[in-house]
């Protein structure tokens, strides 16, 4: 356990608070440092994730079907969804595609989801991407920290489970 993370609001919606975490003492949490990354190399496929923050913020709620498993064991799970039929879809040169840029995240609950970092998935396996193996992992630790912090109730929820709340100087150790 030699990193810690804080938790970061990234953003509030209708129906979902998005959150992020920042490693050791970065000023930027992973998902800003996502959308940095890619916004000039994969702007498209990244507009395509973040609109569907936007859907599943205001419209949908963190319904799980919404969110791609993307391994047996794995508690992270990803963005974009499965399927090249939903809306909002990504579309190349014309034509629908299936987006293989990855974000993961945690679903904790139908209000609240963590997001974290991600890359291009070229392999079928995510623990098997040398672009997204690196990321896959850390969310995984980071998810499993976040689920001992609720257990621990070092994280807890309101009333109505729509926000979670913990003490400004709270660090997770993973």
């Amino acid at each position: 356990m030699n990193n810690f993370a804080h938790i970061k609001p990234i953003a509030q919606y209708k129906k979902v608070g998005y959150y992020s975490m920042c490693i050791n003492d970065n000023e930027l949490s992973l998902f800003e440092e996502f959308i940095k990354q890619h916004t000039k190399t994969n702007e498209k496929k990244l507009d395509h994730i973040l609109n569907w923050l936007k859907v599943i913020g205001n419209k949908y709620g963190a319904q799980t079907h919404h969110f791609r498993p993307e391994g047996e064991t794995a508690d992270a799970s990803a963005l974009p969804p499965k399927g090249v039929d939903r809306k909002p879809q990504y579309t190349a040169y014309g034509k629908k595609k299936a987006n293989n840029l990855r974000l993961y995240c945690l679903r904790a609950n139908e209000h609240i989801v963590f997001l974290f970092s991600g890359d291009i998935k070229t392999t079928n396996k995510a623990q098997h991407c040398p672009n997204v193996k690196n990321h896959f992992k850390l969310a995984n630790q980071i998810t499993k920290a976040i689920d001992n912090a609720f257990i621990d109730k070092d994280i807890v929820w309101n009333a109505d489970f729509t926000q979670i709340e913990c003490n400004e100087d709270f660090k997770i150790y993973f």
